[in-house]
Parts: C-alpha cells; structure tokens; sequence
C-alpha cells in the first residue's frame, strides 16, 4: 500500500520482513529505503527503531544517496539484544522548501517580503518542536526575518546560521509524516558474528596406540582432552568444538580409512550415536564421566573459551530410540531400517530420522537433548547435516531454544545447495559453513565474499573452516605449507568467523587416495593422538601464524565485521587486496591485506586502492604497518607488492593514519 509518500523497497528485508534481519551488538549496518513525492517540495526520511519493549529510540536521520536514485540511507548499531522492530519514516520538509525558494528569490528581489514572512511563521511554528535549549535560537532567527531595519539578505542570513540549522536537525518540523510497516530485527550477542573456533576429537588427546599393532589402544579422556586447552587458548581461539562425544554403536561398525571390517579395538566413527551405554543425553564411558564432561567446560571457561558441541540427529543401529520410537524411522520393503546413503556413498552403521510419522515427538526429544547440554554448559552447537531434515523442524526447534535462550548459537554444517544454505538460515541459524573451502581463485573469491559480505549478510553469518574431518581441499594436499598460510589468513580475514580442524597447524596433507578430500587415516574412524611438544620443538607447526592471525583479530575491530568488506584492483589475477574498516564516534580501525594466492611462485603486482572507501581523498598518503613482519612503509593510491610464498605469502597491514 502506498502511503502519503512513498517508501519503497526497504532494506534490509527478509523474506518480505516475515523473517527478521539480523545483527549482533555494535555491528554497524545500513537501513536504505526509496523516498520520493510528487512536485517539487522537499523531502526527508527518518529511521525509527523500537527496542524489545516497544519503545522508540532517539531520532535518527537518513541522508540521500546518489542524486537521482531516491535512495535513503542510515547507519545502525544496536547495543543491546533481543528482537528489535525498525521502521522508515518520509515526511515533507516544509523548512528545506523554503530554504530552497527562498534562497533564489531573495537574492533576486522577487515576493522578499512575503518569502520573509513566510519563512518567519515557519520558524514559529518548528520552534514549537524544539528543545528548550535550541527553541530560542530558532525564535532569534524569526525575529531576524522580520527585523525589517535590517538588509533582507541579513535577515534571510538569520535563518541559515549553524545554530539554526542544528536546532531543526535534531527537531525538524514534519508534515505529511508517513510510515513504513515495521520489520523485526533480531539482536545476538557477539559471538554470533565474531569467533575463532578449534575442533578436535578427546578421545585422541592422550591416547595411547601401539605402533605394532600388538596392544589395544587406549582412548583419551576428558581429564586428558583438558590437558590441550592451554595451549588451544594460547593460539587465541575462543570456541573449542567436540565431535560427538555419545556412547558409539556397535553394528556395522567402520574400521580405519572408512573401511568395513571393523577390529575388536576399533572405536568406530563417532557419528555413529548410541549403544545400550546410552544416546545423545550420555557420554562415551571411555572418555570419561558427565563430571568429567562439565570439568572440561570449566576449564575451557577460565580460558575464556567456549565449548561447541556437535548435535548429530542420527543414531547407530544400536541407539535406545530404534527400540523406543521405531517409528521414527523409515522401513525398507524387506522389514529392514533404511540405513544412511549418499550414493555411492553407504553409512550403514547409521540410520537418519524420518520426521513425517511423529515430527512433534521428535521436536520433543530434540528440545530435552539440547536443554540436557545447555544446562552443562553448552551454548553453542554445531549441527551436523541439517539440511537433511526438514527446514520447518529446525524453525521450530531453534525457535523455541532461542525464545527462551536467545544466547545459544547454532552452526549449520550444509555443504548444499544455494537455497537450502540461505533458507537453513533465515529460519534460525546463526551461522553457516559456507563454500569457502572450494574457492581458491581469485575471481571466485571475490564474487562468493561480494554475495556474502552483502543482502546475504542481513541474515546469514559464514563459518570459514580452513579444513574439516571430512574436507582435505587438494589445495593443502599440493600446496606446503604456504598453502595453509595462504588459506588460513583469507579465512581469518574475509570473515568475522572462522575455524580449524586438529591437525592443521602441523600441516596434515595426505589424503587417504588422490582424487578425494578424506585423509589417510581419517581420525572420524581412529585415534590419532598427535605430539605437539616434537612439532614445536622442532618447528614443525603453524601455531605462532595462527596466533599472529587471532592476536590481530582482536585488536582490530574492522576484522570483526563482515559488511565493510572491501576489494581493490591488483594487476594480477594471482594477488589479491581488500580491506575492512570501522568507525566508531572518533575512532578508526582500517586493515588493508594483499595476498598471493599462489604458493607455488613468488608474484608482483600494483594494488590501486579506492580511496573515498578508505575514508581518504585520492592524492593522501599513509603509513602501513605490517603484523606480520613489522616492516612499515608508506602507501598511496597505487603501491607496487612482491610477495614470495617461501617467505610471508601476504601482507596484513593495519593502517596508522595520522603517524607520522
């Protein structure tokens, strides 16, 4: 419906504002909308938001964009969470048409008395509207107007100081006010947007393996899993994910390298949820204890991290729920359970849930699993294939979660199409892995980050996961190590959120066959405990890049934001440059990072920097600092870059403007 005056295409708008847009605490974000009206009178615009309460905030101003486009913009932060609601007011601006006519017609003597007077009553009238502080400067510029001892252009002068004009901009007179509907804004904390995550497996951290194959291997616990948190906390991630940590199913166990032959000792995929021990509510006996379990929170807790756990809904044959509820799953003509497959691909140690005969019942359960967790400690989950259960399921499921829980944060593990990824999050999740992990070239890159850091970004938060369990790109496989430099600090850097599996810091390559992503004994089927103490020594790990990346992270704001991506011309289809910067009040944060895709081969290029993007004019100049190196230098609009792969495969700059 169109109003008084139209308001037009509203951004940011979910699903036609039936789903909310999304932000975190003090992450800036921009509210357009098209503003116009008939004639030649003036217009202006107005942002108004409402907090969980239904309270309306301060005024906030919307300014124009590019002439001739109607467009209206506004920045937001919002310092609180919960579900907010924005709206965009239009009004006719009475005082700006004035201004305009009577800034031609007073000059040029034509009605200078009439536009005068005009302007005099006007004043009057917007005086009315504004704080007692600033009414009686507004009331001095109508006595100015009529003071007829003076010049008109003095008395026209009286209504353009800057005292007048701040006066009606934070109380501006509005006619013809007109709204738009109001459209929900969902709040999360931080953490939703913001995070480094580390994933490994417990049962591998202080297990013991018999190189000879001779004695049975002992599994890692939590006491021993515990013992790796300092380090992990030291490195500077804030999120510390455990693969499913339940009870695992004996039939049709796999062996080592997803093989079916299973050994005595073998202690099978951890995907493979439940045994009579127990389902998703329990811990594996060998890891240890539920006590054990909520020590390992406390500990990752005063370490400032947090524990993410993965919620897998699928069971081993051996899962409670297949006796309990065989109705939850789905029966093949021969009387048997349809086991999980991705053809070729056969997991028969695993059965998926079918939702159609007892969705709520599975709703239930599913609630009583979660709160189960969240009441140890748990506000993050990592859910593992959701986009193989149906999307009106995790609505409910997380709906309920977040409406009494709004801190607890769900990661979607969709390796999928297009439309599911994007609707998996409009409904709920608050972040997303995404197809980073396969785009290695420039170009690809550039376009993926462009959709994601854009509309995309008002509902949907990636993950980027350097490497995964399932996912070994070829890649790392070919690249050495400059290929794990080069993946992790574009994954550190092109978004707020990122992660690595176990593993990478030591630059684990091989893969279990060439051709495939899985590795060459694959830890989702084996223990594979690891010696940090003889990779350090012997300077054989990534640690000290990945905490350079955390540590830089942290300092710098602009890193931890998603919107204010930005990519620069290079010369060279191999180097690639960008930037993020954030402003707050008077404080600045700009990053400039240039990259050589390429480990193989050391490139040149010259970086042409969009300069207004910068926040700077195009002829300024500006000292660099590189975190990596600390070398510095000073940069300019065009900037001549040689980046070797040997030696630093990137530039990390952050930007001191102002230094000397």
């Amino acid at each position: 419906m169109i109003g008084r005056i139209p308001i037009l295409d509203v951004q940011p708008l979910v699903d036609c504002g039936t789903r909310p847009a999304r932000c975190v605490v003090g992450e800036a974000f921009e509210i357009s909308a098209t503003v116009f009206r008939e004639g030649h009178d003036a217009v202006n615009a107005n942002l108004v938001l409402r907090d969980p309460r239904g309270r309306a905030g301060a005024f906030l101003p919307m300014t124009p964009g590019a002439p001739g486009t109607d467009r209206w913009h506004a920045e937001v932060t919002v310092a609180a969470e919960g579900m907010w609601s924005y709206a965009v007011e239009a009004w006719s601006d009475p005082v700006a048409t004035w201004k305009h006519a009577a800034g031609i017609k007073v000059p040029a003597g034509l009605d200078t008395e009439l536009m005068l007077e005009e302007g005099a009553r006007l004043f009057e009238r917007a005086a009315e509207g504004v704080a007692k502080r600033g009414r009686g400067v507004v009331l001095e510029a109508v006595d100015t107007l009529r003071n007829e001892a003076l010049d008109p252009q003095e008395r026209l002068a009286g209504a353009f100081t800057s005292a007048v004009t701040a006066a009606l901009a934070a109380h501006p007179l509005r006619d013809l006010v007109t709204s738009s509907a109001r459209f929900p804004l969902q709040v999360e904390r931080q953490r939703a947007l913001f995070g480094s995550w580390y994933e490994f497996f417990p049962r591998s951290e202080g297990a013991e393996v018999d190189p000879a194959g001779v004695l049975p291997p002992r599994s890692g616990t939590f006491r021993t899993a515990m013992e790796r948190l300092p380090a992990i906390a030291a490195m500077g991630f804030d999120v510390v994910y455990l693969p499913p940590i339940h009870p695992i199913g004996s039939a049709f166990r796999k062996g080592p390298n997803n093989s079916l032959d299973a050994g005595p000792h073998d202690p099978g995929s951890p995907w493979a949820i439940g045994s009579p021990e127990g389902g998703h509510d329990a811990v594996h006996p060998d890891l240890g204890t539920l006590e054990d379990f909520d020590a390992f929170v406390a500990r990752a807790r005063e370490l400032r991290m947090e524990v993410a756990l993965d919620f897998a809904l699928q069971v081993s044959p051996d899962h409670p729920w297949v006796q309990k509820h065989p109705e939850w799953f789905t029966r093949r003509a021969d009387g048997s359970i349809a086991y999980a497959e991705n053809p070729p691909k056969k997991y028969q140690d695993i059965y998926p849930v079918n939702f159609d005969e007892d969705f709520n019942g599975i709703v239930r359960e599913t609630l009583r699993v979660l709160r189960f967790w969240m009441a140890h400690g748990v506000r993050v989950f990592r859910v593992d294939n959701p986009h193989t259960k149906p999307v009106n399921f995790w609505a409910k499921v997380i709906g309920e979660v977040n409406g009494r829980d709004p801190d607890v944060i769900f990661l979607a593990e969709a390796f999928t199409r297009p439309a599911m990824m994007h609707t998996l999050a409009k409904i709920g999740f608050q972040q997303s892995y995404t197809y980073f992990t396969w785009r290695t070239g420039k170009a690809e890159l550039q376009e993926y980050l462009t959709e994601l850091s854009g509309d995309a970004a008002a509902y949907m938060r990636p993950n980027f996961f350097v490497n995964t369990p399932d996912i070994l790109h070829a890649s790392l496989q070919y690249g050495g190590p400059a290929a794990f430099k080069i993946r992790a600090l574009l994954a550190a850097t092109l978004s707020p959120t990122w992660g690595v599996y176990s593993g990478f810091e030591l630059f684990e390559h091989l893969a279990v066959a060439p051709g495939s992503e899985e590795y060459l004994d694959s830890e989702k089927y084996q223990y594979r405990p690891r010696d940090w103490a003889a990779a350090e020594r012997e300077g054989r790990t990534l640690a000290p890049y990945l905490t350079t990346l955390n540590r830089v992270r942290r300092h710098h704001p602009a890193l931890q934001h998603l919107r204010n991506l930005k990519f620069h011309h290079t010369d060279n289809d191999a180097v690639m440059a960008f930037s993020k910067r954030t402003r707050t009040g008077d404080a600045e944060d700009l990053v400039v990072v240039v990259v050589n895709l390429d480990p193989h081969a050391v490139h040149e290029a010259t970086v042409s920097l969009d300069m207004p993007s910068l926040g700077m004019d195009w002829q300024d100049a500006f000292p660099v600092h590189d975190e990596f190196t600390g070398a510095s230098y000073r940069w300019g609009q065009h900037n001549y870059v040689r980046l070797d792969p040997a030696l630093e495969p990137a530039h990390l700059f952050s930007v001191r403007r102002n230094n000397p």
